[in-house]
């Protein structure tokens, strides 16, 4: 299923398992969390647009030659421009890439020593981790260098994201070496053809589609937008007067019966474009926060009709675009289905908006 969306959104750890449940007449909770972290067949991996996300295990080398290696190199330059800048405390005597190289070495072979590690105890290990980027000018703030240096290591394939520190809501988890993932290391693949492998599998997830919602959903430049494209088949498409692309011969999918789904926030399926007014039957600014992202939604028949909430008296729904007696009758079953599934459990999203807090605060 992950693969066949290319990935999942993991900003909200949540949204992993609600976004496979939304999809799945059978599969728990339970499932997922084993399909992460017993059988190993999923990972947490730094990748488009500095996004966290879950691949299938076998998509990582993939995704780490067109996308995560070069986000990487961005994050070191950063990381360096900023120190360099602002200073770091206490104050660093030797040279400062030196300094730092050394401190990663420490750190691998720390984690690969105990197994796992999560940031604090990584930290309280490490000197160089309990140093702090202090701030320049007002708008900023201080930062510890332990989240910005492990983050660094991951995009680089170094460290993987373990098993949660708590429930399966939780952000927090523990650190792995990539050894103990792929013993001898992520396997390497020619960035070019790793471009072309995802853009593939984008549009057939997504196409047709325009070329700047491939560019805005991977975060690469027009130009790596446009290579990657031209080692594929593609035509070009009429999109309602907009251009737009898709893989030659590949042709529409088979029509469905019309069914209800409950989506999470920042879902694969609407955060595959760019450019949602298409697919959204309501006012975008019921179901988007300030920033732009997208909250829990209601579907019907591939239209986005309104909006749900997860209360401790269960999930709530709206439907904000009517489509009559069917829509509502099954909208009704899925959430009904889903507050089943989630046992008691009450999620609240990482992405709080209009009309889900609407919802949460109704009596």
């Amino acid at each position: 299923m992950v693969a066949a969306l290319v990935a999942l959104h993991a900003s909200d750890p949540a949204s992993v398992y609600l976004s496979v449940l939304a999809r799945s007449a059978t599969s728990a909770v339970a499932d997922v969390s084993d399909a992460l972290y017993g059988q190993r067949a999923l990972v947490r991996w730094l990748a488009m647009r500095r996004t966290l996300f879950v691949f299938a295990r076998e998509d990582v080398p993939m995704i780490q030659a067109a996308v995560s290696t070069q986000l990487a190199a961005a994050l070191r330059r950063q990381l360096l421009a900023r120190i360099g800048r602002n200073g770091i405390q206490p104050a660093v005597q030797q040279n400062l890439t030196g300094w730092l190289a050394a401190a990663e070495e420490r750190i691998e072979k720390s984690v690969d020593r105990h197994g796992s590690a999560t940031g604090a105890e990584l930290r309280a290990g490490e000197p160089a981790l309990r140093s702090t980027i202090p701030a320049r000018t007002r708008s900023e703030t201080a930062q510890a260098l332990t989240s910005p240096l492990l983050t660094l290591m991951s995009a680089e394939g170094r460290l993987v994201r373990g098993t949660p520190v708590g429930a399966w809501t939780t952000r927090g988890h523990r650190w792995e070496h990539v050894t103990a993932w792929w013993p001898e290391g992520l396997p390497p693949i020619d960035p070019f053809e790793a471009r072309a492998s995802l853009a593939r599998r984008w549009l057939e997830r997504f196409g047709p589609a325009t070329v700047g919602d491939l560019q805005w959903w991977t975060g690469w430049n027009k130009t790596t937008t446009r290579t990657a494209l031209s080692r594929l088949p593609i035509e070009e498409v009429d999109l309602h007067g907009h251009p737009g692309v898709d893989l030659r011969q590949a042709g529409l999918p088979p029509p469905q019966d019309p069914a209800a789904a409950l989506l999470p926030c920042l879902d694969p399926t609407p955060m595959g474009w760019r450019h949602r007014d298409w697919f959204t039957a309501v006012d975008p600014a019921l179901i988007y926060d300030t920033a732009g992202n997208i909250g829990p939604t209601i579907w019907w028949d591939g239209e986005l009709i309104g909006a749900w909430a997860s209360t401790s008296s269960g999930i709530r729904t709206e439907i904000v675009a009517d489509r009559g007696r069917q829509a509502a009758a099954a909208v009704e079953s899925a959430a009904a289905r889903l507050q089943h599934r989630l046992d008691g459990i009450t999620v609240t999203p990482a992405v709080r908006t209009p009309l889900e807090r609407q919802l949460s605060q109704r009596q």
